[in-house]
């Protein structure tokens, strides 16, 4: 038994996994939330027995501690299943980060200087590191990060066409992100196809309320749509993805749109919501099908944003064998997918209905017998693929 602890901080929250790298299998997880915020709450739960409780956490690693008694409290016992390493989700590596990285107060130290270029995400990341660190003081920490699974991409994928020195000097390029979802779904897909990794050529659609797709030439991500930010490339659920960057003068111009609005418009109210007045697909499908005309566009909108990924990345792969769905929309909406690829026989895609429809919790291929490419749901693990990585950094 290898067990390791996974960690996804945020600013004011952390969530944690116990997972057993060897069965795959989830021993604990839990929340800790509204750390300095007054009031907060943590819930623990144990294959399927949850407790919650409140109390004032006035930092991460008072809540760290709280988290220790509650696996006290409740199991498993961390001296029985003692952590080999504790894995952290870090959204931005920039170019210096290309693999999972035991941490360091010089790796802390690179973590927190990009924060820069991730001022949501990093800073929570570096205080939950921090809070660790103090708690788990006799293990290996790992940072995995979003973006190192698209440092494989040529310059050509990841530059801007802008001034070099300018870019250079502000490190402006495509960083990409879901990295570890892109990852290990393109694994599982190998693996459900019993073909090696490196013989594959695919597309991974990660589509949640956050959406990216990634193309992957023998297991190496040579392109993804998210670029500098999260912000860039597909429909989202409440971010725009792809626009003239235009559009943002003119309505600074007219409109009087400062940079915080603006950013915003872009980020949070933009997307399925902005188009439908609801960022949840489901509410957004349910919606269309009753005949609502803002729904249906929005939904035309999302789907022909992702036809347009696929078929650039088709042309840039030269052979492509398999499509992956994969995350909360990809993985539950059939109406989506077949929306996304129906009449794309011309390039090998030809979608089976009844296996569209048909529900599970497990991979499963969607595409019929006789379609060159193979499409396929394959349900993603960010947790479990942290803990793989880290487990593997740490020994």
């Amino acid at each position: 038994m290898r067990p390791v602890l996974v960690i996804n901080s945020g600013s004011s929250s952390f969530k944690y996994q116990l997972l057993d790298v060897d069965t795959t299998r989830v021993l604990a997880t839990g929340l800790v939330e509204r750390i300095g915020l007054g009031l907060g709450q943590i819930t623990h739960d144990t294959l399927g027995v949850k407790t919650e409780r409140t109390a004032h956490f006035d930092n991460h690693t008072v809540g760290f501690e709280a988290m220790l008694e509650a696996f006290k409290e409740q199991g498993p016992d961390l001296e029985k299943f003692a952590p080999i390493a504790v894995g952290h989700r870090v959204v931005q590596g920039g170019s210096r980060f290309f693999e999972p990285t035991i941490i360091d107060d010089v790796v802390e130290i690179n973590i927190e200087e990009l924060s820069q270029l991730a001022p949501l995400h990093n800073p929570g990341a570096l205080q939950g590191i921090r809070a660790a660190r103090k708690i788990f003081t006799r293990v290996k920490h790992v940072a995995v990060f979003d973006t190192a699974f698209h440092q494989t991409m040529p310059p050509a994928s990841y530059t801007y066409a802008i001034d070099t020195e300018v870019a250079k000097q502000y490190r402006i390029r495509r960083y990409g992100f879901h990295g570890t979802s892109h990852s290990y779904v393109a694994k599982k897909t190998a693996e459900f196809l019993g073909k090696p990794l490196n013989d594959l050529n695919m597309i991974v659609l990660h589509l949640g309320n956050g959406a990216s797709a990634c193309a992957i030439r023998g297991g190496k991500s040579v392109n993804t749509s998210m670029g500098m930010t999260p912000l860039e490339g597909l429909v989202m659920g409440t971010r725009s993805g792809d626009i003239d960057p235009a559009i943002l003068f003119y309505l600074n111009r007219v409109a009087g749109y400062d940079v915080d609005a603006l950013d915003r418009l872009l980020n949070t109210k933009s997307g399925l919501l902005g188009l439908a007045g609801s960022n949840d697909m489901r509410d957004v499908a349910g919606r269309a099908e009753t005949g609502d005309e803002k729904a249906r566009l929005a939904i035309e909108v999302y789907a022909l944003r992702i036809r347009h990924y696929v078929g650039a990345y088709y042309a840039e792969l030269g052979r492509l064998d398999a499509i992956a769905f994969t995350a909360g929309v990809g993985e539950n909406s059939d109406t989506l997918r077949l929306a996304t690829l129906e009449n794309l026989e011309s390039i090998g895609i030809q979608i089976d209905n009844e296996r569209n429809s048909a529900r599970s919790r497990s991979s499963r291929l969607i595409s019929t017998d006789s379609s060159k490419v193979r499409v396929l749901v394959v349900p993603t693990n960010e947790e479990l693929e942290i803990a793989v990585q880290a487990a593997e950094a740490a020994e």
